[in-house]
């Protein structure tokens, strides 16, 4: 693959509320949740969350329902979806089979996910990174084949469970391997929520400086803390889409020590995308108190807590006489 001698369309965003959040909760979001959410209600919650101005949301997973049980009715959410809606949505992948059996279901956007690490690589899909590699052109195909598109997702792209800090050089072969060709993004995800802002700004700009041009993703988690600063680093340094899930929730059954996604409400409250309005905020955080209730799961985001404060005078608190601005699933 021919790396371009510059890239400057893919400059550091001008400002930070011009990266687009993609919300995985659904996703990403559930794994480590004792709850299956039906169909219908995993269908709201997309409908909800695009209701409310977010651009992108990660829907499901083709993992083994065995092995990730949360994810076992991903298919029919795609099936439930109109193709406008699915035009937003992503699905996590790791075989060309994945893809196939996604896209016969409607699905047009797939992230195939690889592990930086042998060892995750092994333990999270069951294969070497380089088989998984192997298999890649295939799933490029099938993408090709249906007119979508797919993301190069490399986990554990700063520090693995098993092998410790994990060689930027790994990352930068990975991100420069030939089998790689025909993807339209790369996704740097920082598993363990284990890197510090400085790391993650590094790594992206040697991503955008020393690989092929394609949008770049970042995947954070906010295990010590550094989740939003982690996020705001990364588009500082040039990541077009962040990741996360509503009220932080989430985490890899298969990477001990990782816990929730950086929270969905504290990076919009920290960017401050032009599509968000203070209404709009209030009806993510009714959202994400509503669904995490159902699932019995704690709110970790300190965006919604703020937001329940009894500071009134501060427009982004949601207010007594404001308590019915749209945060259910389904309304208009």
């Amino acid at each position: 693959m021919t790396q371009p001698s510059n890239h400057s369309d893919f400059a550091p965003a001008a400002e930070l509320g011009s990266a687009i959040l993609r919300d995985v909760t659904l996703r990403d979001g559930l794994q480590l949740t004792g709850k299956l959410l039906s169909t219908e209600r995993k269908v709201e919650t997309v409908r909800e969350l695009l209701r409310l101005g977010v651009p992108s949301i990660e829907l499901g997973s083709m993992a083994r329902a065995d092995l990730v049980p949360t994810m076992a009715n991903t298919l029919e959410v795609v099936q439930a979806l109109t193709p406008e809606e699915l035009e937003k949505c992503w699905i996590w992948v790791a075989t060309p089979g994945h893809v196939a059996k996604a896209a016969a279901a409607g699905a047009r956007n797939f992230q195939y996910c690889l592990s930086a690490s042998d060892s995750h690589n092994k333990a999270n899909i069951g294969r070497t990174t380089d088989e998984s590699l192997a298999a890649l052109p295939q799933a490029v195909e099938y993408t090709r084949a249906v007119g979508g598109q797919i993301q190069l997702c490399i986990a554990t792209s700063f520090t693995c469970p098993f092998e410790g800090t994990v060689p930027e050089e790994r990352v930068l072969s990975i991100a420069n391997d030939p089998r790689a060709e025909g993807t339209t993004d790369i996704v740097l995800c920082d598993t363990l929520g284990q890197a510090v802002p400085a790391q993650v700004s590094g790594l992206i700009r040697r991503v955008r400086n020393e690989s092929p041009a394609r949008r770049i993703v970042y995947h954070g988690h906010d295990t010590w803390g550094l989740g939003v600063a982690n996020t705001l680093a990364a588009i500082q340094a040039g990541a077009a889409m962040v990741d996360g899930a509503l009220g932080g929730l989430g985490g890899c059954p298969f990477a001990p020590g990782a816990s929730g996604n950086t929270s969905s409400e504290d990076i919009l409250f920290a960017t401050r995308p032009g599509w968000l309005t203070t209404e709009r905020f209030a009806g993510m955080v009714g959202l994400s108190e509503k669904l995490l209730a159902e699932l019995g799961e704690p709110n970790r985001s300190k965006a919604a807590q703020g937001a329940r404060s009894k500071a009134p005078a501060f427009e982004w608190v949601i207010r007594a006489d404001n308590a019915a601005a749209p945060s259910g699933i389904g309304g208009n």
